[in-house]
């Protein structure tokens, strides 16, 4: 079946140590209070309960998968219910949720935390809450107060789910062409007809009602994006009491049967006459619905995360376990048939990129969320703006970076465990198949890196980028005269001097010609990618040095090597990205269509 351990005291390394966060909570009022022992103590108890309560289910989940016993009725896999039970009953679903409506208020952060562990425990299961804290965003961002009353504390406790409605059989990431239809009710409702598809936990025996939020057109509507209406629509429409009333015309039709997340439903849901109720304004549901989007694209690179680190830490086991030929500096393990793979480089070239991306991936993405907290949070309005750039200017960056990586590093972890890896028993498989559709949903990364360089950067003349990237020499100058630090500062330096040529670049080729841009975004993304990685890996180096000095912590000593290992060994792969994105548009365009 396989093991997983929360790596704690990675976690608290980087919150504690390099991104200080008890410190800068002080500077937002209402997390001023919390301390550094209250954030592990919750940490360590959500460990224990991924790891002994929803990590036993994943394989078998994975077998099982959900059913679809007709008449809309979705069964989930065996055990999963229950594991649902207990993580309400421990009030895991309200960790970051606002004490207003029963949260308990801890900082994003805290929150984004424990989605790494259940995430690495057992995706499939962790995206029926995970969508469900993305519709309370949503609706505590933009619902009206009786909508707030109605659904947030029931969202809050997980007594609700939700889900989000979007993708039509005709179109997925292009939302301007969709078709279903909102015709208002003489009560103030709306009458949704139409039909969803890849609805992610659409459909479940978990909770009690489900809380979809729809988007529809309204009569008249003006065509494309503009012409979009945001909707709740409740599987079972609550009464006055705000408890579960009659059953809604929304069903699911089917499940789709797919290469991974077995345990989650992928839902076809049929609208027909559903009540719902507008979210926001008229005609502006796209705006509001984003607010769910981005907490789901910042969701999927955290299941990117959690992936790589349960196949780092399986593939680590193995390495150290299974004996296969000699070193080929001679025996290590002489008192043994053979020694165990991991003497060999290449062996320890594939654990050191999973260790590498799962340490750097968790820094880059923690303190993405310490930003969403300053943003939310902070007394200082210029702080506010700035956190709320870097959050925005980053948020394709942890979707597809982080999701390629994983699927880069299961990969990796198949191939360590050799023909066993391709057994399912092991489990390894399984997380390839997982791993693979996060490169896919809530847009794909190629539309990611479209986002991040024609509407993050380019769109703004790259002051966004501008931000971020004084970050990066503000450290490069206070570290640049150390020479301890001189390994891991000039690639940094270089790295970002780099990015600044080739964005300029591509923003002057793009002035001509806007195919440009879409041809050089996937390797730039993978550029900045790197910039940022680079960035992290030059902070905990420093870190690390600092510590090292003052103790024999073998900790500090890997962290080091982990560092060295990602500026000697995967940062070089910025060449090649780096020439790709140069190369423009004329290789692809020029091409004759009809010689496909």
């Amino acid at each position: 079946m396989g093991q997983y351990a929360a790596p704690l005291r990675d976690m608290q390394f980087v919150l504690h140590e390099v991104l200080n966060v008890e410190a800068e909570l002080k500077s937002m009022p209402k997390h001023a209070d919390l301390d550094a022992d209250t954030i592990n103590q919750v940490l360590e108890e959500a460990g224990k309960f991924c790891s002994e309560v929803v990590f036993p289910l994943n394989q078998s989940g994975d077998r099982e998968g959900c059913t679809y016993e007709g008449d809309g009725v979705v069964k989930a896999p065996a055990g999963f219910k229950e594991a649902y039970r207990q993580y309400i009953d421990a009030g895991w679903p309200a960790l970051g949720c606002d004490p207003e409506y029963g949260g308990q208020g801890l900082p994003a952060f805290v929150n984004n935390a424990l989605y790494e562990m259940l995430n690495s425990a057992n995706q499939a299961w962790t995206m029926y809450p995970g969508l469900s804290h993305g519709a309370y965003e949503c609706l505590h961002a933009h619902g009206t107060p009786e909508q707030k009353a109605t659904y947030l504390s029931k969202l809050v406790s997980g007594e609700w789910t939700g889900t989000m409605c979007l993708t039509e059989p005709h179109c997925g990431t292009d939302l301007g062409i969709l078709r279903t239809k909102a015709e208002p009710n003489p009560d103030g409702s709306y009458a949704l007809t139409g039909t969803k598809i890849f609805i992610s936990s659409g459909e479940h025996d978990m909770a009690e009602n489900i809380v979809h939020l729809v988007l529809a057109r309204l009569p008249g509507a003006p065509t494309g994006t503009k012409g979009i209406s945001l909707f709740i629509v409740p599987k079972f429409v609550p009464d006055a009491n705000g408890a579960i009333g009659e059953r809604n015309g929304i069903k699911c039709g089917s499940i789709e049967h797919k290469m991974g997340i077995h345990g989650n439903a992928t839902c076809v849901m049929n609208l027909d006459g559903a009540k719902g109720w507008l979210v926001g304004e008229a005609n502006k549901g796209l705006n509001a619905m984003f607010v769910m989007m981005n907490a789901a694209r910042l969701g999927v690179g955290m299941q990117g995360l959690g992936l790589t680190e349960v196949a780092y830490q399986n593939s680590l086991v193995y390495a150290k376990e299974r004996l296969q030929m000699r070193s080929l500096t001679g025996p290590k393990a002489p008192e043994k048939a053979a020694d165990p793979i991991i003497v060999h480089p290449d062996v320890r070239r594939m654990l050191l990129t999973q260790k590498a991306y799962a340490e750097a991936g968790r820094a880059f993405t923690y303190w993405a969320a310490l930003n969403i907290d300053k943003e939310l949070s902070h007394e200082d309005e210029s702080v506010r703006r700035e956190a709320a750039d870097f959050v925005a200017l980053l948020t394709p960056v942890i979707k597809a970076f982080l999701t390629d990586n994983a699927f880069e590093g299961t990969n990796m972890a198949m191939q360590i465990y050799g023909g066993h890896g391709f057994i399912s028993e092991w489990g390894m498989e399984q997380y390839v198949r997982d791993a693979r559709i996060n490169m896919i949903y809530e847009g794909t990364n190629s539309i990611q890196a479209l986002d991040l360089l024609g509407r993050k950067i380019l769109g703004d003349m790259g002051a966004k980028l501008k931000r971020f990237g004084k970050l990066v020499a503000d450290f490069v100058e206070q570290e640049g005269v150390k020479p301890e630090m001189q390994e891991f500062i000039n690639p940094l330096a270089d790295i970002g001097e780099k990015v600044q040529k080739l964005t300029m670049e591509i923003g002057m080729k793009a002035m001509q010609n806007p195919d440009e841009v879409g041809a050089a975004a996937v390797p730039y993304l993978r550029t900045v990618g790197h910039l940022v990685f680079s960035y992290f890996w030059a902070r905990m180096a420093r870190v690390a040095l600092d510590r090292a000095s003052d103790s024999d912590d073998a900790f500090y000593k890997a962290k080091l090597g982990t560092a060295r290992f990602y500026f000697a060994k995967l940062l070089p792969e910025t060449a090649s990205a780096i020439r790709a994105a140069r190369a423009g548009a004329k290789p692809m365009m020029d091409f004759d269509e009809a010689l496909f």
